[in-house]
């Protein structure tokens, strides 16, 4: 298989990475200095799992240089989903898949809409890894995994082919029943404590130990999984007991994806995470006042990061 994955960070850096060591067609698109150092010096990851170093990838910026591919790995960040959607249609071919694996749950609804509901697969990806330095993807924890399904749980042979190259790779592989409960179940983990970390400044060890972080928490926990309810995921009636499980063992010392590019003043996910919380929540009629308060809080740094406020 031909694969393109489009954003190359953490997530599409180091899964594709895996992908090119393994022999396979892999085409990067990636921006800015991380795709000058991916054409200068290739791709290295540094990894729990083995570093290795990818040393001529093919990289580019511009979708049309790669022509159609079997399969897009969508690795952006949620506020990029319409803009990279309309971008990747050289991509697209007759037999086209694109898989989502963005934190969010709106994500394969906003692809579907741009390049038709039936090329998009759903995914969630399971690894904590960032871009170290431009060229440089560091991976620190969590057996790296993809889990992978059809939006209507159907099984199907370019998800069938999809999981075969990737495990060929090397990648652990799951196929849930339900890829749409996978991807709400690790939203509920993320809005959990994403936004809190981003205002505290404090990694998962100090918020999910003091008692105030930890029940702030746990309200935003409860409210997601309200809501969830009334979009019509239904969850384990143990969910949360299991995602508090999870996240007491997580390395104290971690941050989340959002948390790091707030800190960093650079534009976040808060609108995807606990903004879509708060959304869906008033399209549903769910109260989600811990999650607004989040948002709200947020807020002036977002857009001081978009440039829309200077202070």
């Amino acid at each position: 298989m031909k694969i393109a994955v489009y954003g190359s960070g953490g997530v599409g850096g180091y899964f594709g990475g895996r992908v090119a060591r393994a022999g396979h067609e892999v085409a990067f698109i990636a921006r800015g200095a991380h795709l000058q150092a991916m054409r200068q010096q290739g791709l290295a990851v540094e990894s729990i799992k083995g570093d290795f170093t990818i040393t001529s990838p093919f990289v580019t910026d511009d979708p049309t240089e790669i022509g159609p591919v079997d399969a897009v790995l969508v690795c952006v960040k949620n506020w990029q989903v319409p803009e990279v959607a309309r971008a990747m249609k050289p991509l697209i071919g007759p037999e086209t898949c694109v898989v989502s694996l963005l934190n969010g749950v709106e994500a394969p609804d906003l692809l579907g809409e741009i390049l038709g509901k039936e090329r998009v697969l759903g995914g969630v990806a399971k690894i904590f890894s960032f871009i170290e330095r431009p060229g440089l993807i560091r991976h620190i924890g969590h057996e790296p995994t993809l889990m992978l399904g059809e939006l209507d749980g159907a099984p199907s042979r370019r998800l069938d082919a999809l999981a075969t190259m990737l495990t060929d790779a090397g990648i652990t592989i799951e196929l849930p029943d339900s890829i749409l409960l996978e991807i709400w179940r690790k939203f509920l983990f993320i809005t959990g404590w994403g936004g809190l970390g981003a205002i505290s400044r404090a990694p998962i060890g100090i918020l999910r130990e003091e008692p105030g972080t930890r029940a702030i928490i746990d309200a935003c926990l409860h409210e997601t999984v309200a809501v969830a309810a009334a979009v019509g995921i239904v969850f384990p009636q143990d969910i949360i007991s299991r995602t508090w499980e999870f996240t007491q063992a997580l390395e104290p010392s971690g941050t989340s994806s959002l948390q790091r590019d707030i800190t960093a003043g650079r534009p976040s996910e808060i609108d995807a995470w606990n903004g879509a919380v708060v959304r869906l929540g008033r399209r549903y009629g769910v109260a989600t006042p811990t999650h607004q308060l989040i948002t709200d809080a947020l807020l002036p740094l977002e857009r001081r990061a978009r440039g829309e406020l200077v202070f």
